[in-house]
């Protein structure tokens, strides 16, 4: 087992890691202790977290363990090898968050999402995983959509031994392909069953990737990903922000949606593409999607 800690002054910004973990970005971490997303404002917390890790283009060749916790202005980490190219990978320790909070529109809803939960980052999760996620989060609370990937990964993930401790790797998508759709029903997924499926169907025979939404002008990225079953635009902005470096994407879900109403009505154009884009502009562009993040953050929580 290799150990280690990344000093968070070493950052260019702040760094929280339970609320980059637990506000509704991504479902395929876990707590050991068994209390992932029991609480909605969460922020602050020192807790492990653990994931498995696929091989990623650029960062790593292997799959990997990692359990991670914040203490006293560090990250601890301990792995199956060097998980620091992983963790600043998927944590986006390597943002400058300094500089995008400076490039934040200067408005009171923003200015208090921000001071309720500093630090928060993005995710870098990868992308088969947070395709799947998003699928099964339509009509959701996060804690539902975190139980559906919990059983999909304890169903089909493979076992991974590390440090006398079992761990399930997300289902890869020839796996998912395999299962039938009353086996997923099983699992809790409803009428999203089919979804997944023919989705992993898709990414399995190379029908299309999510990877391949890469490098595209935004807006022809998103309309590439609404081509896996049981995408929409939403669902293809939380995977172009959450997964590919979209950081001006902006998922219109509930909470964005009751923000447009209450805060900026005038961005309201009757229609996803249309909104989305007077909304990209008037939650600061080109990272409007950190906006977003803390704003649903804040809101899901309670604040107003």
């Amino acid at each position: 087992m290799e150990t280690g800690v990344i000093d968070l002054a070493s950052l260019d910004g702040a760094f929280d890691l339970q609320s980059t973990l637990e506000s509704g970005q991504s479902y395929l971490w876990d707590r050991p202790d068994g209390r992932m997303y029991e609480r909605d404002a969460a922020h602050g917390g020192d807790a492990w977290y653990q994931t498995v890790v696929p091989p990623l283009d650029g960062v790593s060749d292997e799959s990997a363990v990692v359990r991670v916790r914040q203490t006293d202005g560090a990250l601890e980490w301990e792995s199956n090898l060097d998980a620091v190219p992983l963790l600043t990978h998927l944590l986006r320790l390597d943002d400058d968050l300094d500089a995008i909070v400076s490039a934040m529109p200067d408005e009171p809803l923003v200015r208090r999402a921000y001071e309720a939960y500093p630090g928060m980052r993005l995710v870098r999760d990868p992308p088969f995983g947070c395709l799947v996620s998003f699928i099964c989060s339509a009509q959701m609370r996060v804690s539902r959509i975190f139980g559906m990937q919990s059983r999909l990964r304890e169903t089909y993930g493979e076992r991974v031994e590390f440090d006398g401790e079992t761990y399930f790797a997300y289902p890869t998508p020839e796996r998912l392909a395999e299962a039938t759709e009353e086996e997923l029903r099983d699992l809790s997924l409803g009428y999203r069953a089919p979804y997944v499926r023919r989705t992993a169907e898709m990414v399995a025979t190379g029908e299309a990737t999510p990877d391949e939404a890469r490098g595209r002008d935004y807006e022809d990225a998103r309309d590439f990903l609404t081509t896996f079953v049981g995408v929409g635009d939403k669902v293809a902005d939380c995977v172009l922000l959450f997964s590919l470096d979209y950081l001006e994407a902006v998922p219109l879900d509930t909470w964005i949606r009751s923000a447009i109403e209450e805060h900026y009505p005038d961005c309201d154009r009757g229609n996803y593409a249309d909104t989305s884009r007077a909304i990209r502009e008037r939650l600061g562009g080109r990272y409007a999607g950190y906006t977003q993040t803390y704003v649903f953050h804040y809101l899901r929580s309670g604040g107003e």
